[in-house]
C-alpha cells in the first residue's frame, strides 16, 4: 500500500492537469481565431503566401480526393439503390445520388482529404518553424506570425475546399453513374434526369458552404496547433496528430450543425 499511493497521487495529479488544459486549449483556439479573422478583414492580405499554400494544398490534396470520391460514391449509390429496388422506386436513382453526394459525401470527402493532408502539412511546416525558433525571431522583429502565416494558409484551405469540393461532387455522379448503369443495369436516362428532382443549386450552394467552413476549421486547427508545439521533434509529430483528430472532431460537428440548419 505504501508503494502504491504514490503511484495514485501522481496518476490523480496528472488527470488533474489534463483537465485544467482543457480549457486552457480551447481558449487558446479561439484568441488565435480571433486574431486570424482580424488580420484578415484589417491587415495588408499576404497575396504571394496565399498562391504558394492555395497550391501546394491542392498538389497534395488533388489526387487523392478523386481516387476517394470514385469508390466511395459508387459504393453509396450502389447500396442506395438496392433500397430503392426493393421499394419500386429504381427511376429516382439519380435523385438518391444527387441528394447524397451534393449534400453530404461531396462536403465530407474533401475536408477528410483537406484535413489529412494539407492540415497535417501546414501544423508540421508551422511547428518546425517553432522549434527552430523562426517564430519567436519574427515576434522580436515585429511581425506578427499570424497575420504573415496564419491568415494566408487558413483562406488557402478554404478555397480549395471549396474548389475540390465541386470536382469531388461531379466525380462522385459520375462514379454514381457507372454503378448504377454498368454494375446494377439501370437506364442511363433515369439516373441522370431524376438527379434535379431532389437537389438543385440551393443544395449545391449550402455544399460549398460546407467545405468553406470545413476548410477554415481545419486551416486554424492546423496553424493554433503549430503554432504552440512544445517539446522539440516529438511535440510537432504529436501537433500533426492532435491536427488530424481535432480537425475531424469539428468538422463533423460544424456539418450536424450546417445540415439541421439548411434542411429547415
Amino acid at each position: 500500500m505504501a508503494v502504491q499511493a504514490p503511484r495514485r497521487r501522481t496518476r490523480a495529479s496528472k488527470l488533474r492537469s489534463d483537465a485544467a488544459t482543457i480549457p486552457k486549449a480551447v481558449g487558446g483556439f479561439y484568441a488565435t481565431s480571433l486574431e486570424t479573422f482580424r488580420y484578415l478583414f484589417t491587415a495588408k492580405f499576404q497575396l504571394k503566401e496565399f498562391l504558394t499554400q492555395a497550391w501546394f494544398i491542392a498538389s497534395i490534396s488533388i489526387l487523392p480526393a478523386l481516387l476517394m470520391s470514385i469508390p466511395f460514391c459508387m459504393m453509396f449509390v450502389y447500396e442506395i439503390n438496392i433500397l430503392l429496388a426493393e421499394v419500386g422506386a429504381v427511376d429516382l436513382s439519380g435523385a438518391g445520388a444527387g441528394v447524397a453526394i451534393i449534400r453530404e459525401i461531396g462536403p465530407i470527402v474533401t475536408v477528410l482529404v483537406v484535413a489529412g493532408a494539407g492540415s497535417t502539412a501546414i501544423c508540421a511546416d508551422l511547428g518546425s518553424r517553432t522549434i527552430r525558433e523562426e517564430i519567436d525571431a519574427m515576434r522580436v522583429l515585429g511581425i506578427d506570425p499570424i497575420q504573415r502565416l496564419c491568415v494566408p494558409r487558413v483562406v488557402a484551405s478554404a478555397v480549395v475546399a471549396v474548389f475540390l469540393n465541386g470536382l469531388v461532387s461531379a466525380v462522385g455522379l459520375i462514379g454514381g453513374y457507372v454503378a448504377t448503369v454498368y454494375i446494377q443495369g439501370a437506364s442511363p436516362g433515369q439516373y441522370i434526369t431524376s438527379i434535379s428532382i431532389l437537389t438543385g443549386l440551393p443544395d449545391f450552394f449550402v455544399s460549398e458552404i460546407k467545405a468553406g467552413v470545413f476548410g477554415t476549421l481545419a486551416g486554424l486547427v492546423a496553424c493554433h496547433l503549430g503554432l504552440n508545439v512544445t517539446g522539440g521533434p516529438k511535440g510537432v509529430g504529436d501537433a500533426v496528430n492532435q491536427t488530424v483528430v481535432f480537425s475531424f472532431l469539428l468538422l463533423f460537428m460544424a456539418n450536424s450543425v450546417i445540415t439541421t440548419f439548411a434542411l429547415h
